[in-house]
């Protein structure tokens, strides 16, 4: 193998790929489920999590944690759901997985690790104490999500549970990350080789 070939850089994934593969199964749950039932719009949402997943790793041969996690708890919650056919499993599994999410990059910061850092550091250059912040916001706001997701499904039909996951829970996390933006340019690393002000 020559120097050039283990030199190159990783494949890139176009960001309207990557916004393809990351909602579309869930897009899919919510048109299967208007046209179906809960049901089937879960063992389409854990087949479109399955095709999604491999294909985001046929493109970049990465596997990204928080998605794998995702899927797994997709995987174990959908197949109760449709074996025992019982929707609140896959009712509970947003809440789960939020929760246990944003209690992994709390406890992270407690032993003085930042794995958004890890996951996205090379993404967005963002200094030590941005990351941090960044993290700790992030912690809290998918441990509410868990708990609004608990309430939301006790008190609402399954119709409307779904369109709550699919379009509340994203209108959630877009409305979270744009207000983000103003610590994220507080934080970001300069060009060292940029000529000093």
């Amino acid at each position: 193998m020559t120097q050039e070939s283990s030199t190159r850089p990783a494949p890139q994934m176009s960001p309207l790929i990557r916004l393809l593969i990351d909602i579309g199964p869930l897009l899919l749950f919510f048109v299967v489920d208007q046209m179906s039932d809960i049901f089937v719009a879960t063992g389409a949402l854990v087949i479109a999590c399955v095709i999604s997943f491999m294909a985001s790793w046929s493109m970049t041969r990465k596997i990204p944690v928080l998605p794998t996690v995702s899927l797994i708890f997709v995987l174990f919650f959908g197949s109760l759901t449709l074996l025992l056919g019982d929707e609140e499993f896959i009712k509970i599994e947003v809440s789960i997985t939020n929760a246990l999410c944003g209690a992994f990059l709390l406890t992270g910061l407690m032993f003085g690790q930042s794995f958004l850092k890890t996951a996205f550091g090379q993404v967005l250059d963002v200094d030590d104490e941005g990351w941090r912040k960044l993290t700790f916001r992030l912690g809290l706001f998918l441990i509410a999500i868990g708990i609004l997701n608990e309430g939301v499904r006790h008190i609402t039909s399954n119709e409307m549970w779904v369109a709550f996951r699919v379009y509340g829970i994203l209108g959630l996390n877009c409305l979270f990350f744009f207000t983000q933006i103003p610590l994220i340019k507080r934080h970001m690393t300069e060009d060292e080789d940029a000529p000093a002000a």
